[in-house]
């Protein structure tokens, strides 16, 4: 049924994602399916990595790490862009183009104030809308 799952990862918050990640490992193993770990990051210092290369470096390190330790095929992506938070929705319906994945499982936040304020709007939510593909929403 699927055949390539595309994971979003923020390298400087794996703890926050092991639901998404043990969910996305279960569904690859139940249909034999490729995972593609892919984050979006700009060009500045963060916490994952220095820069775009380093951190492409840590992510490739971590779907292979991921692929052994649960025998699955991985790879990873990075993709820079100026403003992560104008653009993060985009570069993900892109990578979901690029890598060929049919499903997506991505972590959600806990809905909060920002949410009921509507300052935070939701990344898993303009990926359903947007996308032709099945999306595992896990909180």
């Amino acid at each position: 049924m699927y055949s390539k799952i595309l994971v979003p990862v923020d390298l400087a918050h794996t703890e926050k994602l092991s639901k998404a990640l043990n969910t996305a490992v279960d569904i690859a193993k139940h249909y034999n399916a490729a995972v593609c770990y892919v984050t979006v990051t700009n060009t500045t210092p963060g916490a994952a990595a220095h820069n775009p290369k380093e951190l492409a470096e840590k992510l490739q390190v971590f779907a292979e790490e991921q692929g052994k330790a649960h025998g699955l095929r991985t790879s990873s992506e990075v993709l820079a862009t100026p403003d992560t938070a104008v653009e993060l929705d985009h570069k993900l319906l892109d990578a979901i183009k690029d890598t060929g994945a049919d499903l997506i499982v991505m972590a959600s936040h806990a809905p909060g104030v920002g949410d009921r304020l509507h300052i935070l709007h939701s990344n898993a939510g303009n990926i359903v809308k947007h996308s032709n593909i099945s999306v595992f929403v896990v909180r």
